[in-house]
């Protein structure tokens, strides 16, 4: 299992697909290359994301928060996630509780498991073999070079925009 950290969010408006784009921690760059994983997803989906994310807090427990305090009261609390399997462009992912020794293994949409893990900041994994199948290179380019950060940012975005849920089809 690799260890990998949100990148960004890219939130799209209604029926274009939103991005949730996952970095390999221990990716050693060479010469400024990185490994990115696309997950789209649902404006919904995306929105708790970014709920999660902002660390936003509501007057009433929005679902997710409800879930965490049904697992509080039950000593339980989100030990970790695992990005376990890609098809096509679905992926899959297994959310794991700790409940003192105990750990229980739950399948999960990996929406809900990142935003889950996210709010409890529990550690995030991917199996090395979907990163394998699932990846995409993504070559950051440094400061002081002939692209300003907007400039890159916006070239990363464009990146984005042409990857196809096809392009993950074997």
């Amino acid at each position: 299992m690799v260890p990998v950290n949100i990148q960004t969010l890219i939130v799209s408006a209604a029926p274009s697909p939103s991005i949730i784009v996952l970095q390999p921690v221990e990716d050693v760059p060479q010469e400024g290359k990185f490994r990115i994983v696309p997950i789209w997803v649902g404006v919904n989906e995306a929105t708790q994301m970014g709920i999660a994310l902002e660390q936003a807090r509501f007057s009433r427990p929005m679902t997710h928060d409800l879930f965490l305090d049904a697992l509080t009261n039950l000593d339980a609390r989100i030990d970790h996630v695992v990005i376990n399997d890609v098809k096509g462009s679905t992926f899959f992912a297994r959310l794991t509780l700790r409940q003192h020794d105990r750990l229980i293994d739950l399948d999960a949409r990996p929406s809900d498991a990142l935003a889950l893990a996210v709010r409890q900041k529990a550690p995030i994994y991917i199996e090395e073999s979907v990163l394998e199948r699932a990846s995409f290179p993504y070559v950051l380019k440094r400061e002081g070079g002939d692209i300003n950060a907007e400039q890159e940012l916006s070239e990363f975005r464009r990146f984005l925009d042409e990857i196809a849920p096809e392009d993950f089809e074997a």
